[in-house]
């Protein structure tokens, strides 16, 4: 049977929020620069941005999954992000920064794994939708981070917080526009779900699915934190290296559109097996031929595979582990192991190979970690097949 699923709102929310993030992941750290700090204290403000994911999404998950009105914490989530980034409007040191970025870090990341349960809500057997929504956070982010490498050949970096200021405002707007889906189950009379999540998370499969993402994570440390630098050492053009990041997230979004049908066709393990073989093959020829651009540039294209694949057949599993009213709390706990855990350890990691062996050795331990992830799906988790609508 077919419900209507409000695509279009779904969307918007997906499409403001990767929108704000492609200002702030390519181009923040150049506003830093601009407000008068050095390479040390903006690493230390760029972790928090990580930091903050271990906690903010299973707080927020606990908090609105034990609310009778869940969606409110949304609104609130998304208000306290626009607030919040309003301080960088001002004149901040680095004490105000590191304030500012704790409290703006916190919100931001912990709206997205709340929406992501109200998106599953709308897709009850109908998981491999997802992609088609998806997709629109793709399109705001790459869009974004071509608009704004124009902009900033004429305005000076440090107006970026005033460029980003609409987006948050339009983010707030959809938050207000989005509802939960018939798939929400909402908190019952007596309830506690702790205990129902607590044997989920004791499940073999489901602690075998989460060290697989954060080994993932892990092994995306270096691309985040050195590629560009990693390529300008190799002689590549400052202006070539927003083309390869361009690139990555473009494919993405062709993948992003046919993610239900390639989850209707090959079931989710499957897929999760390609796109991990996919990152360690793509770390290992980063490492060891970043001198030959079409081959950086056929890496960078597997990011269809290595991300959106990735996140699409992840997001199946997410459905299956964690139904009902447990999504929430599944996103929070996802997202803080693996996208928070794994994104600060990643650039740690990441950070000490460099150290002791340049690039290479970076990208090398990456894609050690991916074949990690590889045989913990091979050896550990169960196939998963989308459920066929009709």
């Amino acid at each position: 049977m077919n419900t209507d699923v409000p695509k279009a709102r779904l969307s918007s929310f997906y499409l403001a929020y990767y929108a704000a993030l492609g200002a702030f992941t390519p181009y923040w750290s150049l506003y830093l620069q601009a407000r008068g700090q050095d390479a040390t204290a903006i690493s230390v403000l760029m972790s928090l941005w990580y930091g903050t994911r271990i906690v903010a999404p299973s707080a927020w998950g606990w908090l609105a999954g034990r609310s009778a009105q869940p969606i409110r914490w949304l609104h609130l989530g998304c208000g306290l992000t626009l607030l919040s980034f309003l301080a960088f409007l001002l004149p901040l040191s680095f004490v105000g920064l590191f304030g500012a970025m704790v409290v703006f870090c916190f919100f931001y990341n912990a709206v997205m794994p709340q929406f992501e349960a109200i998106t599953l809500s709308h897709l009850p057997g109908r998981s491999e939708q997802y992609g088609a929504i998806r997709v629109w956070g793709s399109i705001g982010f790459i869009a974004v981070v071509a608009l704004l490498g124009v902009v900033f050949d004429h305005l000076a970096v440090d107006r970026l917080p005033w460029l980003m200021l609409p987006l948050f405002l339009a983010l707030g707007a959809s938050s207000l526009g989005n509802r939960y889906g018939p798939g929400h189950v909402p908190v019952a009379d007596g309830g506690g779900d702790d205990p129902g999540l607590r044997a989920v998370l004791r499940r073999r499969e489901v602690a075998a699915f989460l060290l697989m993402a954060l080994l993932t994570q892990i092994s995306f440390g270096p691309l985040y934190t050195f590629f560009s630098l990693y390529l300008q050492e190799h002689g590549y053009r400052a202006s070539s290296l927003g083309l390869y990041w361009a690139l990555g997230v473009a494919v993405e979004i062709v993948v992003f559109f046919f993610a239900a049908r390639l989850l209707s066709r090959w079931d989710a393990r499957t897929v999760l097996l390609a796109a991990l073989a996919s990152v360690a093959l793509r770390w290992a020829v980063t490492a060891l031929l970043p001198e030959r651009p079409w081959v950086i540039a056929l890496a960078q294209l597997t990011h269809a595979l290595n991300f959106a694949a990735f996140y699409a057949a992840c997001m199946l599993y997410m459905a299956r582990f964690f139904p009902g009213r447990l999504a929430g709390h599944g996103q929070g706990v996802f997202y803080g192991f693996s996208s928070g855990l794994g994104g600060v350890l990643g650039a740690l990691i990441a950070g000490q190979a460099w150290r002791l062996g340049g690039g290479q050795a970076a990208f090398l331990v990456a894609a050690a970690f991916a074949a990690a992830a590889l045989a913990l799906v091979w050896l550990g988790l169960p196939a998963a097949r989308a459920a066929r609508a009709g």
